[in-house]
C-alpha cells in the first residue's frame, strides 16, 4: 500500500477530483473541455491593456483558427474548446453564430466612473453562466478549464479580488495578459482604486458587485462556477479573471446557505 504523501502532488490532486466529485473512488476523467467566456471592457479605454479597446474578437478569432496558445495545447490533447460571446464590443457578423448568440450586451461599462452591467443584465449573465454549466454537464463533460478572452478584463478581476481580499489597488494590480509599461500600470492602478471606491459599498451583494465593478463575462463565469459546483462538474481555473470569479462564486456559496444570495 503506498503511504499518504508518497505521490506528492498526485496526491493533492486526487484529493480535490475526489471531492469535486463526491467520489471516494476518483472516476477517471473522460470529457474534458475548455470553456472561455470572451467580453470588452470598457475601462481597456484608458490604455489599461496592451491590446486596444474592443478588439477581444480577434482573441477570440485565434482561437477559432486554432493559432492561439489554447488552441493549440487543447488540440495536442484532443480537447474541444467553446467559446461563450457574452460582452463582446463587435458586430456579431464577425463571428459564427454559436459564439455570439449568448451575448448580453455589447461591451461592459467603464467601472471607474460608471456601472460595469445593469442589475437586469448581470442577473442575465449569471443565469447564461448557469445555463452553460447545466448543458456542459448534460452533456457528459466531466473536467471544464474556465478561462477568458477579454480586453481589459483583469481591471475589473483586479478590483474584485482587492475588493473581497480587503487590499488596495497596488497591491493587485498586474501588468496584464498582454503586458503593459510603467504608465499604462499607473493609469491601471487608478482606474482599480477608483472602481473600488465604488465596489465597497456593494460588497456584501454578489450580484450588485458584479453589477458595479463586474462585467457580463465575469458574471458569466460565475454563474458557470456556482452551476458547475452543484452539478459537481470539476473545474480548472485558467489566470486571474476566472480566479476573481471563483473569489465571487465563493462569497455567493456562502450567501446561499444563509439565505443571502439571489440573482435579481
Amino acid at each position: 500500500m503506498v503511504p499518504p504523501g508518497a505521490l506528492g502532488r498526485l496526491d493533492e490532486l486526487g484529493e480535490w477530483l475526489s471531492a469535486a466529485q463526491a467520489s471516494v473512488k476518483v472516476r477517471a476523467i473522460g470529457q474534458p473541455k475548455v470553456v472561455l467566456f470572451a467580453g470588452d471592457h470598457g475601462v481597456a479605454s484608458l490604455d489599461v491593456s496592451g491590446r486596444r479597446a474592443g478588439t477581444a474578437h480577434e482573441l477570440v478569432r485565434a482561437v477559432l483558427d486554432g493559432a492561439s496558445p489554447v488552441a493549440v495545447l487543447a488540440r495536442s490533447m484532443d480537447v474541444p474548446v467553446r467559446v461563450v460571446d457574452a460582452g463582446l464590443d463587435c458586430d456579431p457578423e464577425l463571428l459564427p453564430a454559436e459564439v455570439v448568440r449568448h451575448r448580453i450586451r455589447r461591451g461592459s461599462g467603464r467601472i471607474d466612473v460608471e456601472n460595469a452591467l445593469t442589475s437586469e443584465e448581470a442577473a442575465a449573465a449569471l443565469r447564461l453562466g448557469v445555463a452553460i454549466a447545466d448543458e456542459e454537464a448534460d452533456s457528459g463533460t466531466d473536467l471544464v478549464v474556465l478561462g477568458d478572452l477579454s480586453v481589459g478584463g483583469t481591471t475589473p478581476a483586479a478590483t474584485l479580488i482587492a475588493a473581497l481580499c480587503g487590499t488596495d489597488a497596488s497591491v493587485v494590480t498586474g501588468r496584464g495578459g498582454a503586458g503593459i509599461d510603467d504608465l499604462a500600470w499607473m493609469r491601471k492602478c487608478a482606474a482599480i482604486r477608483d472602481a473600488l471606491r465604488r465596489a465597497r459599498p456593494v460588497l456584501g451583494d454578489q450580484s450588485a458587485l458584479l453589477t458595479a465593478v463586474g462585467g457580463a463575462d465575469l458574471a458569466a463565469m460565475t454563474g458557470f462556477l456556482l452551476q458547475a459546483s452543484v452539478r459537481r462538474m470539476p473545474v480548472i481555473l485558467d489566470g486571474v479573471v476566472g480566479a476573481a470569479c471563483a473569489l465571487v462564486a465563493q462569497r455567493a456559496a456562502f450567501g446561499r446557505r444563509t439565505g443571502g444570495w439571489r440573482a435579481r
